[in-house]
Protein backbone atom coordinates (compact mmCIF):
# COMPACT_ATOMS: atom_id res chain seq x y z
CA UNK A 1 0.00 0.00 0.00
CA UNK A 2 1.01 3.61 -0.33
CA UNK A 3 0.16 6.88 -2.08
CA UNK A 4 -0.52 7.22 -5.77
CA UNK A 5 2.59 7.28 -8.01
CA UNK A 6 4.86 5.82 -5.31
CA UNK A 7 5.56 2.73 -7.44
CA UNK A 8 3.29 0.07 -5.90
CA UNK A 9 2.50 -1.72 -9.16
CA UNK A 10 6.13 -2.31 -10.12
CA UNK A 11 7.07 -3.63 -6.67
CA UNK A 12 3.95 -5.85 -6.50
CA UNK A 13 4.72 -7.40 -9.87
CA UNK A 14 8.33 -8.10 -8.93
CA UNK A 15 7.19 -9.60 -5.63
CA UNK A 16 4.47 -11.73 -7.24
CA UNK A 17 6.91 -13.08 -9.82
CA UNK A 18 9.42 -13.92 -7.10
CA UNK A 19 6.72 -15.76 -5.13
CA UNK A 20 5.18 -17.35 -8.22
CA UNK A 21 1.72 -16.02 -7.44
CA UNK A 22 -1.01 -13.60 -8.55
CA UNK A 23 -2.02 -10.02 -7.69
CA UNK A 24 -5.34 -8.81 -6.29
CA UNK A 25 -5.87 -5.11 -6.86
CA UNK A 26 -7.17 -2.94 -4.01
CA UNK A 27 -8.00 0.09 -6.15
CA UNK A 28 -11.57 1.36 -6.22
CA UNK A 29 -11.32 2.75 -9.77
CA UNK A 30 -9.01 0.48 -11.76
CA UNK A 31 -11.70 -2.19 -11.63
CA UNK A 32 -13.87 -0.20 -14.06
CA UNK A 33 -13.70 -0.40 -17.83
CA UNK A 34 -13.00 2.69 -19.96
CA UNK A 35 -10.92 4.34 -17.18
CA UNK A 36 -7.53 2.95 -18.18
CA UNK A 37 -5.37 6.06 -18.46
CA UNK A 38 -6.90 8.23 -15.74
CA UNK A 39 -6.60 5.51 -13.08
CA UNK A 40 -3.00 4.60 -14.01
CA UNK A 41 -4.09 1.03 -14.62
CA UNK A 42 -1.22 -1.46 -15.11
CA UNK A 43 -0.02 -1.59 -18.70
CA UNK A 44 -0.74 -4.48 -21.04
CA UNK A 45 2.81 -5.72 -20.52
CA UNK A 46 2.43 -5.57 -16.73
CA UNK A 47 -0.89 -7.43 -16.85
CA UNK A 48 0.72 -10.11 -19.00
CA UNK A 49 3.68 -10.46 -16.64
CA UNK A 50 1.50 -11.49 -13.69
CA UNK A 51 -2.17 -12.42 -13.51
CA UNK A 52 -4.18 -9.58 -11.96
CA UNK A 53 -7.65 -9.63 -10.40
CA UNK A 54 -10.13 -6.76 -9.93
CA UNK A 55 -8.79 -4.88 -12.96
CA UNK A 56 -11.07 -3.74 -15.82
CA UNK A 57 -13.85 -6.13 -14.76
CA UNK A 58 -16.95 -3.93 -14.31
CA UNK A 59 -18.83 -1.34 -16.38
CA UNK A 60 -18.45 2.20 -15.09
CA UNK A 61 -22.20 2.35 -14.33
CA UNK A 62 -21.88 -0.28 -11.56
CA UNK A 63 -21.49 1.21 -8.07
CA UNK A 64 -19.32 -1.11 -6.04
CA UNK A 65 -18.91 -0.64 -2.30
CA UNK A 66 -16.24 -1.67 0.18
CA UNK A 67 -18.58 -4.49 1.24
CA UNK A 68 -18.73 -5.70 -2.37
CA UNK A 69 -14.95 -5.61 -2.47
CA UNK A 70 -14.65 -7.59 0.76
CA UNK A 71 -16.76 -10.41 -0.70
CA UNK A 72 -14.96 -10.33 -4.05
CA UNK A 73 -11.50 -10.24 -2.47
CA UNK A 74 -12.10 -13.10 -0.05
CA UNK A 75 -13.44 -15.32 -2.83
CA UNK A 76 -10.52 -14.35 -5.06
CA UNK A 77 -7.95 -15.14 -2.37
CA UNK A 78 -9.63 -18.48 -1.72
CA UNK A 79 -9.07 -19.37 -5.38
CA UNK A 80 -5.46 -18.15 -5.35
CA UNK A 81 -4.61 -20.02 -2.15
CA UNK A 82 -5.99 -23.24 -3.66
CA UNK A 83 -2.89 -23.40 -5.86
CA UNK A 84 -0.45 -20.85 -4.38
CA UNK A 85 1.06 -20.38 -0.94
CA UNK A 86 1.11 -16.58 -1.18
CA UNK A 87 -0.97 -13.80 -2.70
CA UNK A 88 -0.04 -10.17 -3.30
CA UNK A 89 -2.59 -7.40 -2.72
CA UNK A 90 -1.70 -4.05 -4.23
CA UNK A 91 -3.55 -0.76 -4.09
CA UNK A 92 -4.10 2.62 -2.55
CA UNK A 93 -7.75 2.52 -1.51
CA UNK A 94 -7.49 2.35 2.26
CA UNK A 95 -11.13 1.50 2.85
CA UNK A 96 -10.89 -1.51 0.54
CA UNK A 97 -7.69 -2.74 2.18
CA UNK A 98 -9.31 -2.39 5.59
CA UNK A 99 -12.40 -4.27 4.38
CA UNK A 100 -10.23 -7.17 3.26
CA UNK A 101 -7.93 -7.29 6.28
CA UNK A 102 -10.30 -6.46 9.13
CA UNK A 103 -13.77 -6.83 7.61
CA UNK A 104 -16.73 -4.48 7.68
CA UNK A 105 -19.62 -4.34 10.08
CA UNK A 106 -23.04 -5.45 8.87
CA UNK A 107 -24.99 -2.35 7.85
CA UNK A 108 -28.67 -2.01 6.90
CA UNK A 109 -29.23 -0.63 3.39
CA UNK A 110 -29.63 3.06 2.68
CA UNK A 111 -32.59 4.34 0.67
CA UNK A 112 -31.62 5.15 -2.92
CA UNK A 113 -33.69 8.32 -3.04
CA UNK A 114 -32.01 9.55 0.15
CA UNK A 115 -28.59 8.85 -1.34
CA UNK A 116 -29.51 10.81 -4.45
CA UNK A 117 -30.61 13.74 -2.29
CA UNK A 118 -27.33 13.74 -0.38
CA UNK A 119 -25.33 13.58 -3.62
CA UNK A 120 -27.33 16.53 -4.94
CA UNK A 121 -26.46 18.45 -1.77
CA UNK A 122 -22.78 17.78 -2.39
CA UNK A 123 -23.06 18.90 -6.02
CA UNK A 124 -24.74 22.16 -5.11
CA UNK A 125 -23.06 23.10 -1.80
CA UNK A 126 -19.85 21.08 -1.79
CA UNK A 127 -18.11 19.61 1.26
CA UNK A 128 -19.11 22.62 3.37
CA UNK A 129 -22.79 21.84 2.81
CA UNK A 130 -22.26 18.21 3.80
CA UNK A 131 -20.36 19.20 6.93
CA UNK A 132 -23.05 21.63 8.02
CA UNK A 133 -25.75 18.99 7.55
CA UNK A 134 -23.88 16.22 9.36
CA UNK A 135 -23.05 18.54 12.27
CA UNK A 136 -26.76 19.21 12.70
CA UNK A 137 -28.11 15.70 12.07
CA UNK A 138 -25.31 13.50 13.45
CA UNK A 139 -23.09 15.51 15.82
CA UNK A 140 -21.37 12.33 17.02
CA UNK A 141 -20.08 11.53 13.55
CA UNK A 142 -19.16 15.18 13.05
CA UNK A 143 -17.00 15.05 16.18
CA UNK A 144 -15.25 11.86 15.01
CA UNK A 145 -12.92 13.78 12.72
CA UNK A 146 -14.02 11.98 9.54
CA UNK A 147 -15.66 15.01 7.99
CA UNK A 148 -13.01 15.84 5.37
CA UNK A 149 -13.75 12.87 3.12
CA UNK A 150 -16.91 13.79 1.16
CA UNK A 151 -17.81 10.20 0.33
CA UNK A 152 -17.71 9.12 3.99
CA UNK A 153 -19.74 12.16 5.03
CA UNK A 154 -22.30 11.47 2.29
CA UNK A 155 -22.61 7.87 3.45
CA UNK A 156 -23.05 8.90 7.09
CA UNK A 157 -25.60 11.56 6.19
CA UNK A 158 -27.61 9.21 3.98
CA UNK A 159 -27.50 6.61 6.75
CA UNK A 160 -28.84 8.88 9.49
CA UNK A 161 -31.53 10.25 7.18
CA UNK A 162 -32.64 6.72 6.29
CA UNK A 163 -32.54 5.08 9.73
CA UNK A 164 -32.66 7.97 12.19
CA UNK A 165 -29.50 6.60 13.84
CA UNK A 166 -25.83 7.39 13.48
CA UNK A 167 -23.78 5.05 11.34
CA UNK A 168 -21.44 4.82 14.33
CA UNK A 169 -24.01 2.82 16.30
CA UNK A 170 -23.44 -0.09 13.92
CA UNK A 171 -19.67 -0.10 14.17
CA UNK A 172 -18.39 -2.89 16.40
CA UNK A 173 -14.71 -1.92 16.26
CA UNK A 174 -13.83 -5.63 16.22
CA UNK A 175 -11.76 -7.05 13.38
CA UNK A 176 -12.96 -10.24 11.74
CA UNK A 177 -10.81 -13.35 11.87
CA UNK A 178 -9.10 -14.29 8.60
CA UNK A 179 -7.72 -17.73 7.81
CA UNK A 180 -4.54 -16.34 6.28
CA UNK A 181 -1.58 -14.40 7.66
CA UNK A 182 -1.34 -10.75 6.63
CA UNK A 183 1.91 -8.80 6.22
CA UNK A 184 1.29 -5.12 5.48
CA UNK A 185 3.97 -3.31 3.50
CA UNK A 186 3.80 0.45 3.03
CA UNK A 187 5.81 2.26 0.35
CA UNK A 188 6.77 5.89 0.77
CA UNK A 189 8.99 8.53 -0.82
CA UNK A 190 10.27 11.93 0.14
CA UNK A 191 7.47 14.40 -0.52
CA UNK A 192 9.40 16.33 -3.16
CA UNK A 193 10.23 13.11 -5.02
CA UNK A 194 6.64 11.86 -4.84
CA UNK A 195 5.22 15.18 -6.04
CA UNK A 196 7.68 15.20 -8.93
CA UNK A 197 6.53 11.70 -9.89
CA UNK A 198 2.92 12.82 -9.74
CA UNK A 199 3.57 15.72 -12.09
CA UNK A 200 5.46 13.47 -14.50
CA UNK A 201 2.66 10.89 -14.39
CA UNK A 202 -0.03 13.47 -15.18
CA UNK A 203 2.01 14.79 -18.11
CA UNK A 204 2.44 11.22 -19.35
CA UNK A 205 -1.30 10.58 -19.02
CA UNK A 206 -2.07 13.60 -21.15
CA UNK A 207 0.40 12.40 -23.76
CA UNK A 208 -1.13 8.91 -23.72
CA UNK A 209 -4.62 10.26 -24.44
CA UNK A 210 -6.32 11.10 -21.15
CA UNK A 211 -8.13 14.02 -22.80
CA UNK A 212 -9.70 11.72 -25.39
CA UNK A 213 -10.55 9.10 -22.75
CA UNK A 214 -12.32 11.76 -20.65
CA UNK A 215 -14.16 13.07 -23.72
CA UNK A 216 -15.65 9.62 -24.35
CA UNK A 217 -16.79 9.44 -20.71
CA UNK A 218 -18.07 13.04 -20.61
CA UNK A 219 -21.73 12.11 -21.37
CA UNK A 220 -21.66 9.96 -18.20
CA UNK A 221 -19.97 12.60 -16.04
CA UNK A 222 -22.71 12.47 -13.37
CA UNK A 223 -21.82 8.89 -12.44
CA UNK A 224 -20.27 8.60 -8.99
CA UNK A 225 -17.40 6.49 -10.33
CA UNK A 226 -16.38 9.35 -12.60
CA UNK A 227 -16.20 11.85 -9.74
CA UNK A 228 -12.52 11.04 -9.75
CA UNK A 229 -9.35 13.12 -9.97
CA UNK A 230 -8.21 13.28 -13.57
CA UNK A 231 -11.72 13.21 -14.98
CA UNK A 232 -13.68 15.86 -13.10
CA UNK A 233 -11.13 18.52 -13.99
CA UNK A 234 -11.33 17.68 -17.69
CA UNK A 235 -15.12 17.59 -17.51
CA UNK A 236 -14.94 21.15 -16.19
CA UNK A 237 -12.73 22.00 -19.15
CA UNK A 238 -15.30 20.56 -21.56
CA UNK A 239 -17.97 22.63 -19.79
CA UNK A 240 -15.93 25.76 -20.46
CA UNK A 241 -15.08 26.39 -16.81
CA UNK A 242 -11.31 26.37 -17.34
CA UNK A 243 -8.67 26.03 -20.02
CA UNK A 244 -6.92 22.74 -20.73
CA UNK A 245 -3.74 24.06 -19.13
CA UNK A 246 -5.66 25.02 -16.00
CA UNK A 247 -7.36 21.62 -15.89
CA UNK A 248 -4.01 19.86 -16.16
CA UNK A 249 -2.58 21.88 -13.29
CA UNK A 250 -5.71 21.13 -11.22
CA UNK A 251 -5.23 17.41 -11.85
CA UNK A 252 -1.68 17.67 -10.50
CA UNK A 253 -2.79 19.68 -7.48
CA UNK A 254 -5.71 17.39 -6.64
CA UNK A 255 -3.54 14.30 -7.09
CA UNK A 256 -1.02 15.70 -4.61
CA UNK A 257 -3.89 16.36 -2.19
CA UNK A 258 -5.15 12.81 -2.68
CA UNK A 259 -1.70 11.34 -2.02
CA UNK A 260 -1.52 13.29 1.22
CA UNK A 261 -4.93 11.94 2.32
CA UNK A 262 -3.82 8.40 1.48
CA UNK A 263 -0.75 8.72 3.67
CA UNK A 264 -2.81 10.16 6.53
CA UNK A 265 -5.07 7.09 6.33
CA UNK A 266 -2.29 4.51 6.09
CA UNK A 267 -0.25 6.09 8.87
CA UNK A 268 -3.07 5.33 11.30
CA UNK A 269 -2.47 1.59 10.90
CA UNK A 270 0.23 0.47 13.37
CA UNK A 271 0.66 -2.87 11.57
CA UNK A 272 2.10 -1.32 8.40
CA UNK A 273 5.85 -1.76 7.98
CA UNK A 274 7.23 1.11 5.93
CA UNK A 275 9.95 1.05 3.28
CA UNK A 276 11.36 3.70 1.00
CA UNK A 277 10.07 2.82 -2.46
CA UNK A 278 13.43 3.68 -4.01
CA UNK A 279 15.55 1.84 -1.42
CA UNK A 280 18.25 -0.54 -2.62
CA UNK A 281 17.40 -4.20 -2.08
CA UNK A 282 13.73 -3.40 -1.42
CA UNK A 283 12.39 -6.73 -2.66
CA UNK A 284 14.89 -8.72 -0.62
CA UNK A 285 13.95 -6.78 2.52
CA UNK A 286 10.26 -7.48 1.97
CA UNK A 287 10.84 -11.18 1.36
CA UNK A 288 13.07 -11.40 4.44
CA UNK A 289 10.38 -9.73 6.51
CA UNK A 290 7.85 -12.34 5.43
CA UNK A 291 10.19 -15.17 6.38
CA UNK A 292 11.04 -13.65 9.77
CA UNK A 293 7.38 -13.29 10.70
CA UNK A 294 6.39 -16.70 9.34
Amino acid sequence: MGPTAVGKTDVAIRLARQLGTEILSADSRQCYADMRIGTARPTTEQLQAVRHHFIDEFPVEIRLTAADYEQYALQCLKQIFATHRHAVVCGGTGLYINALCAGLDEMPPVAEEVTMGVENLYETEGIAGLQAAIELEDPGFFASGEIHNPHRVMRALAFVRTHGKSIQTFRSGTAKKRDFRIVKIGLELERSVLYSRIEQRVDAMMTEGLLEEARVLFPKKELKNLQTVGYTELFDHFDGKMTLAQATEKIKQHTRNYAKRQMTWFRKDPDVIWFKADAAGLLEHILELGQIKH
